[in-house]
């Protein structure tokens, strides 16, 4: 009797030792799959790109996309149970992520469970329009909400925050903005005025003393005109100087961006006829500045406008180089012409 329960015990010891052996190789098959899987290399043909990573994507999901991409060159069906031994599928965060050639896969899934996302970029412009603009943000692929952009007037409130305004023109600063997949594009545009705000109201706390403008408003207005009137930043004071010139003894600014924002589906050809058009952004047939900006003028011509140079011109005309040619009189000036504009000399 004692000796069968002795091999009764007997038994069951060596089943138990038997399973813990089994169960020991398991975890060290599972580790063995869990370092090669980690170890391993993506190999993307060229430059970097991008992996997108959807909420409620797991291991098995990601890997798999990882395999149809061509990445992943070891078989993944086996490595999926090891997977899950390090790589926790509730700790990968949703998002945009860069992957390079020759990256390993914990390295990503590292990335994925930082929530290490790639930034994008959009430059927007100085000396483009309101339209020009909006038309560039709706056509970025990660910027959320863009439908948001065609709401009209409703979209200077929910920007602004505000009824006081009319149009956004000339109210948003130019720069290169950084952002995140789903980023709302109106969050983009109300960082774009906020920080032209605050660039206008330094422009206006520094500007000189004795400027036809009467309100910050007038001088974002005459920004607008030097940033379409000239890319050299080392003449946009000369410029300003010319129109404040002309303001202050009761010339037309005479301006020919100016005349062609206000025509409608204008095909770069500005004839006589456009000229005696009166509108009220033709400055050759109104008084004063236009009712609104042209365009997004930069900080520099923000001040250049707070700021023009003392001169005694009152003409300028482009010289073919890029740059202007200045002139005190309508005779200077109408050789300036046809030196530089008709060929003649």
């Amino acid at each position: 009797m004692t000796e069968g329960i002795n091999k009764l015990v007997a038994g069951i010891r060596r089943f138990f030792l038997i399973s813990l052996i089994l169960i020991a190789s398991g975890g060290v098959v599972a580790g063995y799959w869990s370092y090669q899987l980690a170890q391993q290399e993506l190999h993307l043909t060229g430059a970097p790109e991008l992996l997108e990573i959807k909420r409620g994507d797991h291991a098995k999901s990601i890997l798999n996309d990882l395999a149809q991409r061509g990445w992943l060159t070891q078989a993944v069906t086996p490595s999926y149970f090891a997977s899950r031994v390090w790589a926790r599928p509730e700790g990968l965060q949703a998002g945009v992520y860069q992957v390079r050639d020759g990256q390993s896969l914990f390295e990503l899934w590292q990335q994925l469970r930082q929530g290490d996302q790639y930034q994008f970029s959009i430059a927007l412009i100085e000396g483009q329009t309101l339209a020009q603009w909006l038309t560039a943000i709706g056509a970025h692929p990660y910027l959320a909400g863009t439908e948001e952009l065609r709401s009209g007037g409703e979209l200077v409130t929910k920007v602004t925050g505000s009824d006081q305004l009319n149009s956004l023109e000339g109210y948003l600063a130019p720069d290169t903005y950084h952002f995140y997949a789903g980023t709302a594009a109106l969050k983009l545009l109300r960082t774009a005025y906020t920080a032209q705000q605050q660039r206008l109201l330094d422009a206006w706390q520094q500007r000189a003393d004795d400027l036809p403008y009467a309100t910050p408003y007038e001088l974002l207005i005459m920004a607008s005109i030097i940033e379409k009137e000239t890319g050299l930043g080392s003449e946009r004071d000369l410029v300003s100087s010319v129109f404040v010139n002309r303001l202050n003894t009761g010339m037309r600014l005479q301006s020919d961006p100016t005349t062609i924002y206000g025509i409608d589906n204008f095909d770069g050809n500005l004839t006589r006829a456009h000229l005696r058009e009166t509108t009220a952004y033709n400055t050759y047939r109104i008084d004063g500045l236009p009712p609104t900006p042209i365009a997004m003028p930069s900080q520099a011509s923000l001040i250049a406008a707070a700021q023009p140079a003392t001169s005694p011109y009152f003409y300028f005309v482009a010289d073919g180089s890029g740059g202007h040619v200045f002139s005190e009189t309508l005779t200077e000036h109408n050789r300036a012409v046809n030196r530089y504009q008709r060929g003649k000399h």
